[in-house]
């Protein structure tokens, strides 16, 4: 029976993130991972030799002063990746539909507000109030700041009580800025009258800092991790996950049981994986009803219908940039992210220049929000194995949302080629994901999701659906949950020698 001081299950980033820490901090780590390799949501995939991002598209944070430049430097892999940052100018622009107005907007706080309030000048006072309360909560959060993190525990703030919706609601009448302020609810998929300001705060304020790409997306930090892992006690195993845990005395788990029949003894064992796949490995006469209720409850976020086109290559653009453009066909956020929502929704699209083996190709990644409901019909079907009513589907989704993209940028007319869509389904199935949401469980006011130590004394949760949505939500989580399991001395050196290289 193999011995390890830490088991990691799950190869997203968060997992990545968790094997990494413990090993720069003497541990021997098994990574275990279910599908073929590692990576997750992270991973590109490629069709017709055109690299395509899955589900890391654009973060912010990775300014010299970011969370996420920091997260990267102590994990020493900052020098291993290339940022590429969009046009301060308009990083993102919000085209509404209703209005068939294109509202451009810049990163910087400062740049955003004088934006803000040359398109709304009777909102000045309502505009810096909104954004002083932003940098209130984030100021406030130990966890929005790894320098901190090592001598504060997370407290509560007011903020966190009230929602979205309530927030922008006192501020404003103006229903256009509220939709745009909103905006980055697509990044979590929750609805402004369900996510707190708080979490809404946290998820944006890099965001409003900064928006960049990763030179080769997220491939570019799988090969980061992979490279450091090879300097550390860090082995991987895909294809691998725990079936069953054994020997419990005391509330601690003895010998965990492979889905290969290998046992296995860990003095800790980290779960980066869905909060609902946790609760199916751990035994129930170990939890009690209230943990089961609790875990059962949670919600998922929104997933999104993608479709992955190009422009033709004889087409030349030279306006064609890496830009970030959301439709909005009205300003009720809520309706768009509500699963019952019959009408048009929300879609984002993300323009990128990729180069592949010489050659330059002008991308277009394109997401409409969706859920499970909108599939269940298929739920039982498999991948390549879907009947003919599921293609239709499809088919007329893909045709629809060619059509909008063209509505918006005429001038991609019969030069827009589809190279493959997906389904919540797809994600479902590609990635071991329950219901194919793309950010986990969902971030509500007065939900505690799963973060740290589990009803069995050994056991830890981490993962996207525990602080935040979204890669830094992710990472920090496993920074939170590193904290737990190694000496707090220790950890706090750790932390100051590596953001001090």
């Amino acid at each position: 029976m193999k011995k390890y001081d830490d088991i990691v299950v799950g190869g997203g980033i968060s997992g990545l993130t968790m094997a990494l820490i413990l090993g720069m901090n003497g541990h021997k780590v098994l990574l275990l991972e279910k599908n073929p390799h590692i990576g997750g949501s992270i991973s590109r995939f490629y069709k017709k030799g055109i690299p395509f991002d899955t589900g890391f598209h654009f973060t912010g944070g990775l300014d010299r002063s970011g969370i996420l430049h920091d997260i990267l430097s102590v994990l020493g892999i900052r020098d291993l990746i290339q940022p590429i940052f969009l046009s301060e100018d308009n990083a993102h622009c919000f085209f509404l539909e209703s209005e068939n107005r294109l509202y451009e907007i810049p990163y910087g706080i400062e740049n955003i507000k004088k934006k803000f309030k040359g398109y709304f000048p009777g909102e000045g006072s309502n505009i810096d109030r909104y954004f002083d309360k932003v940098r209130h909560v984030c100021a406030q959060t130990p966890s929005m700041n790894l320098r901190a993190l090592g001598a504060s525990l997370q407290h509560h703030l007011e903020e966190d009580f009230l929602s979205l919706e309530e927030v922008l609601n006192g501020l404003t009448g103006n229903n256009v800025l509220k939709a745009l302020l909103s905006g980055f609810a697509m990044c979590y998929g929750v609805m402004p009258k369900e996510i707190s300001f708080a979490n809404h705060s946290r998820m944006s304020l890099n965001l409003y800092e900064s928006v960049a790409r990763i030179k080769n997306g997220g491939d570019a930090l799988i090969r980061a991790f992979a490279t450091k892992f090879k300097i550390y006690d860090i082995e991987i195993q895909c294809n691998k996950y725990i079936a069953n845990l054994e020997d419990i005395q005391d509330k601690r788990v003895g010998r965990f049981i492979l889905n290969t029949g290998d046992e296995i003894s860990a003095v800790n064992c980290i779960f980066t994986i869905h909060p609902r796949e946790i609760l199916k490995i751990l035994p129930e006469q170990h939890l009690s009803k209230a943990f089961i209720s609790r875990v059962s409850s949670f919600e998922s976020s929104a997933g999104f219908f993608s479709v992955f086109a190009v422009l033709d290559k004889e087409y030349y653009d030279p306006d064609f940039d890496s830009t970030i453009v959301s439709i909005f066909p009205h300003t009720d956020v809520n309706r768009m992210l509500d699963p019952v929502n019959t009408g048009a929704s929300a879609l984002v699209i993300m323009k990128s220049i990729e180069e592949e083996r010489g050659k330059t190709y002008r991308t277009i990644n394109t997401f409409e929000p969706s859920f499970f409901e909108h599939v269940e019909t298929w739920k039982d079907t498999i991948t390549g194995h879907r009947p003919q009513s599921y293609k239709d589907y499809k088919k007329e989704k893909v045709e629809k949302i060619i059509g909008r993209i063209v509505n918006t940028f005429p001038k991609y007319k019969d030069r827009i080629e589809t190279i493959d869509s997906a389904s919540v389904l797809t994600f479902r199935d590609y990635l071991n994901n329950p219901d194919g949401s793309a950010y986990g469980v969902k971030q509500k006011i007065n939900q505690y999701n799963l973060l740290g130590k589990l009803p069995l004394r050994n056991l830890y949760a981490a993962g996207q659906s525990s602080v935040l949505p979204g890669i830094i939500g992710a990472m920090m989580s496993s920074f939170i949950v590193g904290r737990t399991i190694l000496e707090k001395e220790k950890y706090n050196e750790f932390l100051n020698q590596n953001l001090c290289n």
